[in-house]
């Protein structure tokens, strides 16, 4: 493989803002794995974001490329797992694509197809186009792909009106947030020059546990939190994990007098709720002691979170306070709100 602009690379990164900056190119934040894709002929390397190579994992990228991207080119981009069950994304699906096996491999690029969103170019043929201002790689880039196929181009606007409504109608998507881009902009590996705006919202969440620090029992590792569903049962929905190593130290003394018994406990594994033990199958518990310690499901968290998946927070939490004004049972998905629902497909359509 000889081009212009080799492997490895580092993606261009972007940094949080609080709302969307005024005077930019808007696009939608992608929810999946970024690539930078080198192609070269008959010969394909995906660089993820830390620039290992994972064209195993994704063979039907891999033929997409080959068909519908010019021979000699270097772009960078999201790929994504759509659902089978609903019009977003499926994170989880994609997860699942990362697996040691070729066999399940081979049966997952089949079950589970991913699909490629573009939104830079970085060479093509001879040219670095690195140094070209963001505008004019985004011209070359529309250029290159024609819509309708397992390759897209992301949508794009200068429109902040645009961009604030794509931002509240596209999370039903599954996307989360809206990426800001200087049409001036060089592009910068490793750097943060893009910025980006993702969701928050809080919800009020039942602490049913805690796993121990990956490095200490005597230290909390992430606290596990709760919402009850129609039918009373309290379900598993995600984690909060941002602590000081002292702050984590201090907790386990605090919840000391909460810890009970898993006999009996709500996520008992005996029992019919979901509980932190089926997470068992996700690629990021493999090999991992999924055993955590029960509380006694009475003290109340407040928490951020971007958006759901499910019925679990996509993201861990962040921790915002307790709430000792609250009682456990209060604490249900009604409090939730809601995306408007939009399909990925007209997501694409609007590229």
């Amino acid at each position: 493989m000889t081009l212009p602009v080799m492997p490895p690379v580092d993606p261009m990164l972007s940094k949080s803002a609080a709302s969307i900056p005024k005077g930019k190119l808007y696009e939608p934040k992608w929810d999946g794995f970024r690539a930078i894709i080198f192609r070269d002929g008959d010969s394909v390397e995906i660089g993820s974001r830390n620039t290992k190579p994972m064209q195993r994992y994704f063979p039907e990228v891999v033929e997409a490329v080959l068909s519908y991207l010019p021979e000699r080119c270097v772009v960078d981009g999201e790929i994504i797992v759509p659902s089978s069950s609903h019009g977003g994304l499926d994170f989880e699906a994609l997860l699942q694509r990362v697996h040691p096996a070729e066999s399940r491999v081979r049966l997952l690029s089949v079950e589970t197809p991913a699909l490629l969103v573009l939104f830079d170019v970085l060479a093509l043929g001879d040219d670095d186009l690195t140094g070209r201002p963001f505008s004019e790689r985004r011209a070359v880039l529309s250029s290159l792909v024609k819509p309708g196929g397992p390759v897209s181009i992301t949508a794009q606007t200068d429109d902040m009106a645009v961009a604030e409504r794509w931002f509240s109608q596209f999370e039903g998507a599954g996307l989360d947030g809206i990426v800001a881009k200087d049409p001036d902009g060089l592009y910068e590996p490793g750097k943060r020059t893009m910025q980006k705006v993702k969701h928050e919202r809080t919800a009020d969440c039942v602490v049913a546990g805690y796993r121990p620090h990956k490095s200490s029992d005597d230290a909390v590792g992430s606290l596990l939190l709760g919402l009850y569903n129609a039918d009373g049962v309290l379900a598993s929905v995600g984690v909060a994990a941002s602590f000081p190593m002292a702050r984590r130290r201090e907790l386990v003394t605090e919840l000391a007098p909460l810890v009970v018994p898993l006999e009996g406990h709500p996520w008992d594994y005996s029992a019919a709720a979901r509980t932190p033990r089926e997470a068992a199958g996700s690629r990021w518990s493999a090999g991992k002691d999924l055993s955590f310690v029960p509380l006694e499901p009475s003290l109340v968290v407040e928490v951020a979170y971007d958006h759901m998946e499910g019925v679990r927070f996509r993201h861990t939490a962040q921790f915002r306070r307790w709430r000792p004004d609250r009682s456990p049972e209060s604490c249900t998905f009604e409090q939730l709100e809601e995306p408007v629902s939009y399909s990925l497909k007209d997501v694409l359509a609007t590229s």
